[in-house]
């Protein structure tokens, strides 16, 4: 019998019902959900195809939600190295939406959703939305980035299926969001935690009290953020900080979420299977080790992933949550496994920032990239050394070659950096792995 999340929770309130599953009927769900992107991904997408068969596995061995351990893992290069539509199990006729995020290579990594996908991902926001107590009757700033990345529509649509009012104002032109804030009488705002911070002191400097406002949630992703940043938002705005969690590869926002409890966030393990493995070894952990967050997608249809690895440190948090929800609980991440570093709400790597100096005529491959948190918004300066001829040259030649590298990390990186020219040997050396990145973003904390 075909196990439906309507039949198993018709019982419970329907807004808020898949997450309140009993785990037995949940396990059975994921079970079959599981069995069934796993025959879509092997029929339908070569790679994966080839890489069960180098196991000697096929969808027949998925007998129970222990089998997964059997499928292979998926990582980064394996979207980048079928970009752009390697990966599709849906034919194009069939995608309405593609995505993108940064990939180290300068080419980006492209996701797709038919339209079952997209009502997933909006189903997934709304019930994230809800947890952090929104519904019809708020307003919403949606400061989240819109286009490409996956952050702005992926709020905008569980928002507006909640019911909700959504400004849709995305990033940037801080003191239009404040006016927009305080105009419009704004109940919740979606944002970077880092940029919200910044328009706490930009309110401040504009003589505005945020604590008077009607403002009484915001839903912060896309980069770490610490409990001290938390209270510190909620001290200085008397708003319920919520921590929500996504990434590009898996839908985007939406895979996992506070409630008001705040003690972990609750993975939509209906759509989205976890595992915790060792990050050298690639074994399972059991609930309360720390490890790699490995997710597989159990409803994708354009672009199933099995075993994504996602390179976070995190944890199962064994026992129930006093919300009464069944769904698992992750703790906060706050690392990774690997040298990619967020900067407001921008995947990047060190190894695009070479790319894009190296790009350029004048400079040595000797560079550090330095971030900071000033006023509560992410900086990231790039210090480059140049060569002795263009160091000795005019002032204009060295204001033109900064002109150029801006440019061209602007290119590869989609955000706006600071550079410095060093001069020759200005960059310390070191006899074994250079050390490219200096983080002191939490000092403050």
């Amino acid at each position: 019998m075909t196990v439906t999340i309507e039949a198993a929770v018709a019982h419970y309130n329907p807004a808020s019902a898949p997450d309140y599953v009993p785990g037995g009927l949940l396990r059975r769900l994921q079970l079959e959900r599981l069995q069934a992107v796993v025959r879509r991904a092997y029929e339908r997408v070569r790679p994966f195809r080839a890489r069960m068969a180098e196991r000697g596995t096929t969808p027949e061995d998925i007998v129970s939600l222990d089998d997964i351990s059997r499928l292979p893992f998926t990582v980064k290069n394996d979207l980048r190295d079928n970009y752009p539509f390697g990966l599709f199990a849906s034919p194009m006729e069939e995608v309405v939406r593609l995505h993108a995020s940064s990939g180290t290579t300068g080419k980006p990594i492209v996701v797709a959703y038919t339209r079952e996908d997209v009502g997933v991902w909006t189903d997934a926001m709304m019930r994230t939305l809800a947890a952090c107590g929104l519904g019809k009757g708020d307003v919403i700033q949606n400061a989240y980035g819109y286009g490409l990345f996956t952050g702005g529509l992926g709020a905008h649509y569980g928002a507006e299926g909640l019911g909700a009012t959504v400004i849709p104002i995305s990033g940037g032109n801080t003191d239009r969001q404040i006016m927009v804030m305080k105009d419009f009488g704004v109940t919740a705002i979606c944002s970077t935690p880092s940029y919200f911070v910044h328009l706490i002191e930009r309110a401040g400097e504009l003589g505005i009290d945020m604590r008077k406002l009607p403002l009484r949630a915001g839903v912060f992703g896309a980069e770490p953020w610490s409990d001290s940043m938390r209270r510190h938002i909620e001290s200085a705005t008397r708003i319920k900080a919520y921590d929500i969690y996504g990434l590009s590869e898996i839908t985007g926002p939406g895979v996992a979420f506070e409630c008001a409890g705040q003690c972990g966030l609750h993975v939509l393990e209906d759509y989205f299977y976890p595992e915790i493995v060792d990050p050298a070894t690639g074994v399972p952990l059991a609930e309360g080790e720390e490890g790699e967050l490995v997710l597989t997608t159990l409803s994708k249809m354009a672009m199933p992933i099995l075993r994504y690895r996602t390179r976070d440190i995190t944890a199962l948090i064994p026992g129930e949550c006093a919300c009464g929800r069944t769904l698992r609980r992750i703790r906060r991440i706050t690392r990774r496994s690997d040298d990619m570093f967020i900067i407001r709400g921008v995947n990047v790597f060190p190894s695009q920032v070479e790319t894009a100096l190296l790009a350029v005529e004048g400079t040595v491959p000797h560079y550090v990239i330095i971030l900071t948190r000033e006023k509560g918004l992410d900086q990231m300066e790039v210090q480059v050394e140049v060569t002795p001829e263009v160091f000795s040259d005019k002032i204009g030649a060295l204001e033109g070659l900064q002109a150029r590298l801006v440019q061209a990390l602007d290119h590869v990186l989609g955000i706006r950096v600071h550079v410095r020219l060093v001069e020759p040997r200005g960059i310390q050396r070191s006899e074994g792995k250079a050390k490219r990145l200096i983080d002191r973003r939490n000092m403050a904390d």
